[in-house]
Formats: structure tokens, sequence, C-alpha cells
């Protein structure tokens, strides 16, 4: 299954269901960025605007991405404000859907579909504004190396996502 097709099933039960994972890139996200506020923000991987919501008190203007229209299309129902952009964008292609330079770009939970990261991080560098902040919330490599990935209880059973498992070094070089 598509990462697309499954975050689309997923979407019906995203925001309910028993997520650790899930909890802890909330608190994370809002315990490091807490206390800054960013003129505009690229939020890559924004689902069903978990964080998206808590952004809105810390951005002007946000440009929120995601690969499921599903997942999507809750995010804008949750969502209402004029300082939020919604857009369905595949990141591992050339991101000429980015319409400007950001002071933040998220990434949440997102990576570890994502094979090559040296493209991704290249298109990121190329969209961030002079001392502006890249910000990676993720899966830690370590709990990848011991078999953890994104999956989700469906009717049909345990949904697991596609996933690449990336060494440490490729978020820091």
């Amino acid at each position: 299954m598509s990462i697309e097709n499954a975050y689309d099933q997923w979407s019906e039960q995203y925001d309910h269901n028993k997520n650790n994972t899930r909890d802890l890139d909330k608190l994370v996200t809002k315990t490091v960025l807490g206390n800054i506020n960013f003129k505009t923000v690229l939020e890559l991987g924004c689902g069903t605007g978990k964080n998206t919501e808590w952004l809105l008190n810390h951005a002007e203007d946000i440009f929120a991405i995601d690969l499921s229209e599903k997942m999507l299309a809750l995010a804008k129902k949750k969502i209402q404000s004029p300082k939020v952009q919604f857009e369905k964008a595949d990141i591992t292609r050339t991101w000429n859907w980015a319409p400007a330079k950001f002071d933040l770009i998220c990434f949440n939970l997102i990576l570890e579909h994502i094979e090559d990261l040296n493209f991704i991080f290249e298109q990121a560098e190329a969209r961030l504004n002079p001392g502006g902040f890249i910000f990676i919330s993720e899966l830690h490599p370590f709990k990848q190396y011991k078999g953890s990935k994104a999956r989700f209880d469906s009717n049909t059973g345990v949904t697991e996502l596609e996933t690449y498992t990336h060494h440490i070094s490729e978020f820091l070089s």
C-alpha cells in the first residue's frame, strides 16, 4: 500500500486512536518551539492539523503540506484561518509548489517514509530564509533499528507503512 493510501485510510482514526509517537511529537514541538514566534512557517506532514493548531499562535502565515488528501480534509475542517494555506504535495519531488521562503520549516513524523533525505534537506535549505530554523521531530533511528515503524490497526489487522531506516548521520550532515 502506498504511503498516500495508508494515510488516507489512517485518517479516519488518526486523531482518536492511541498513538504515543503522535502525542510525543505534539508535546516536543510545543516544548522546543514554545517561546518562538515566526513570520512564515512551512509545515511538512501537517496531517490532520495537530501541530497546525498550535502553530497558529506562533506564526503569521503557515503553508501546511501533506500527501494525504483525507488528512488534509480533516485539517481544513478543523482549522479555518486565513493564516493557513493547506496544500497537497509530494515533498520527494522538486518543491516548485512552495510559494516563498520560510522562517521555520517543520518536519513532523514524515522522514521515515522518505528514502533520499539529502534531496529533501537540499530542497528545505533552498526554501529557508537566512537565520531561519529547520525543526525535525521524527522517530529516533535507534527505534527504527529495533524495528519500530509507523503502523495502525485497521479492520483487516495491523497496517504497517513503508519506511526507510536512516542512520543518525543522515540527519546531521
